[in-house]
């Protein structure tokens, strides 16, 4: 994972340390009643302070239903604090808390790989040349480690371009016959993508599924090192009751300004935050559809989705297929594990505005659909909270949106807005919602920070602060942004809204005023009303919420700036939000030199997908 830590950092991660014994020593029974107490605990102060806040005077039906959506708001919010918090305290009190976390048998890399792996790559309209880019380069590093007879990939394309799927039936039929000493590449195409992405894989396994122990399911946009899938294989093999093993995927280094401080954000908070939920999640882990791999037998037995009922916006197939398969394959006595070490697993992040809030209103549906699933038979209790987690993931916009608004209404209507609430109280209860907010990022980066080859390898102290500061302010622009969309979107679904499943922009694209205004006009109106409306008080407190319309207001702009090539071009020349694998040279930088320098840049790919010198895959050190 990371190089070893200085000596006084070895100390303090002491595997004797009291703490760290005492979190791990508990049953996992244990840690999940004391993580559910406590987020209660947490919950009911929260939910105490606004009470409190709003009881100036007689505390009635507004302040009430003020309450209530808040009440509403704080279950994402309180477990995402408390994960980063227990992520930390592991983090900096054992010596590994990768395997603290995941305690399954980790076999060392000299294991025999005796079984059989199909690598599971779904399509769908993707540009033909940066599929073959990742999956040769994965490919290569496989065969050079030696067990080409061990893995099989599949292409399973469901693209229904006709142009696009006569070159991938072109390009990938000159892969079919690489020779006995290579791996096996077959490509097959749908002619319609009944299931979506849950009925491509449905439809491998029915075809092929029987012929393999293990399948690697891959995104257009995933890369991974030998090394890191040759450690999901020795992992699931020896531990037999292990369904699905998600790695933790980092993003690539970046091909926009929007990607390169989403990125980096993403780096941050997902490291302490998914050692955390490893802790009481154990083994009803998550699995995120991509990057992991998946013991066949089972999965094809037990993890088939049901056709939900009805016929409005949330019947029908499945959206967000990963998080149901994973509860449907614990149900079914299997674990599902996160291995939280990003080491060699990769994955591309949106490359502006506009293609994240697409992606995430797709999830949102997707998640959205859980409603019809939260009394499944059978189902362990925790899986039942991740589905109910889920669904307020993106139910708790709404509840944010109609917060901020009978908010704003209520201290309009009285003749004096300080009457309303206590500011003191006011000024508290924010400060706590935006720390608990941030803490997963708070958290790493605090253990960056007091880490020597941490810092090194994000380029030193000082740029991480920065990046982290710019970071936040950028989390702060988006988070109402976003809110906005996810409230509009789920007004739609009663209407028989959907979201479709299109292709995806995964390189840099300009975005224009025409787009940007369509997109995102409501979030325009919003913003300028809400700034024009709390603009007009004089009372101080109320002016700390401004900053929070400014992402509205301004949201135009920023979705095309972030996506020009003169932002990219400053934020890359600023130095910050930079990534280890644009720092120090890697099998990882490789990686992300091959996915996104060369195809986003235009420059000509030669036939192995590398347009410079770069290490190879199967001799390059992954720090």
């Amino acid at each position: 994972m990371s190089a070893p830590s200085t000596p006084g950092a070895t100390t303090l991660r002491a595997a004797d340390n009291r703490l760290a014994r005492f979190l791990l020593a508990l049953s996992v029974t244990a840690r999940r009643r004391t993580f559910l107490v406590v987020a209660s605990t947490v919950v009911a102060a929260m939910i105490a302070l606004m009470v409190a806040t709003l009881s100036v005077g007689e505390f009635g039906v507004m302040d009430l239903l003020l309450t209530v959506l808040f009440a509403l708001t704080l279950p994402w919010t309180v477990i995402g604090f408390l994960n980063a918090t227990i992520g930390l305290l592991l983090m900096r009190t054992t010596s590994n808390a990768v395997t603290a976390v995941c305690p399954v048998t980790m076999p060392p890399a000299t294991v025999a790989i005796h079984s059989s792996t199909a690598i599971a790559l779904c399509i769908r309209n993707e540009d033909v040349r940066s599929v073959t880019a990742n999956l040769d380069r994965m490919l290569e590093g496989l065969e050079a480690a030696g067990v080409a007879d061990r893995f099989h990939s599949y292409v399973l394309s469901d693209t229904d371009d006709e142009a696009t799927a006569a070159m991938e039936a072109a390009t990938f039929a000159a892969r079919s016959n690489r020779g006995a000493e290579r791996i096996a590449v077959q490509y097959r195409r749908r002619l319609d993508n009944v299931g979506f992405k849950a009925g491509n894989i449905r439809d491998f396994l029915s075809n092929w599924g029987q012929h393999h122990e293990f399948m690697l399911v891959l995104d257009a946009d995933s890369v991974m090192s030998a090394e890191a899938i040759l450690r999901l294989v020795r992992i699931m093999q020896a531990n037999p009751r292990l369904g699905i093993l998600q790695s933790l995927t980092n993003g690539l280094p970046p091909v926009s300004a929007f990607a390169r401080v989403f990125q980096f954000g993403m780096r941050l908070g997902m490291r302490s935050y998914t050692i955390g939920g490893a802790w009481w999640q154990a083994d009803c882990g998550p699995y995120w559809g991509h990057n992991a791999l998946i013991r066949i037998a089972p999965f094809t037995e037990h993890c088939e989705l049901p056709q939900l009922p009805g016929s409005g916006a949330l019947s029908g197939c499945i959206l967000s297929h990963d998080q149901v398969e994973a509860v449907l394959m614990r149900r079914a006595g299997f674990e599902v594990r996160v291995l939280p070490d990003a080491t060699g697993s990769y994955e591309e992040n949106p490359p502006s505005l506009v293609e994240f809030v697409r992606r995430d209103l797709r999830w949102c549906l997707g998640n959205m659909q859980y409603l019809h699933l939260l009394a499944l038979p059978g189902l362990k209790a925790v899986s039942r909270i991740q589905l109910l987690l889920a669904i307020l993931m993106f139910a708790g916009s709404p509840a944010w949106m109609a917060f901020a608004a009978l908010g704003a209404l209520r201290v309009g209507l009285a003749a004096d807005p300080l009457s309303t609430f206590d500011p003191i109280l006011g000024s508290i209860l924010f400060a706590c919602v935006m720390g608990m907010v941030f803490a997963p990022k708070i958290a790493t980066v605090a253990d960056l920070l007091v880490d020597n080859h941490g810092r090194r390898s994000f380029g030193g102290g000082r740029r991480i602060v920065l990046s982290a500061i710019g970071e936040v302010v950028f989390s702060t622009l988006l988070s109402p942004v976003m809110a906005i969309a996810h409230s509009k979107f789920i007004a739609a679904l009663p209407f028989g809204r959907r979201a479709t499943w299109g292709s995806q922009h995964r390189g840099t694209h300009r975005v224009g005023l025409r787009e940007a205004l369509h997109r995102f006009w409501p979030q325009t109106l919003a913003g300028s009303v809400f700034v024009l409306w709390i603009g007009g008080f004089s009372a101080a407190p109320l002016w700390s919420v401004l900053p929070l319309a400014l992402g509205p207001l301004l949201v135009v702009p920023f979705a095309m700036y972030t996506a020009s090539a003169r932002g990219t071009r400053l934020f890359e020349a600023s130095g910050l939000w930079r990534v280890p694998e644009e720092i120090r040279p890697s099998t990882a930088r490789a990686l992300a030199l091959l996915a996104l320098r060369e195809r986003h840049d235009g420059a000509p790919l030669t036939p192995t997908g590398v347009a410079d010198p770069l290490p190879s895959l199967a001799t390059s050190t992954v720090e």
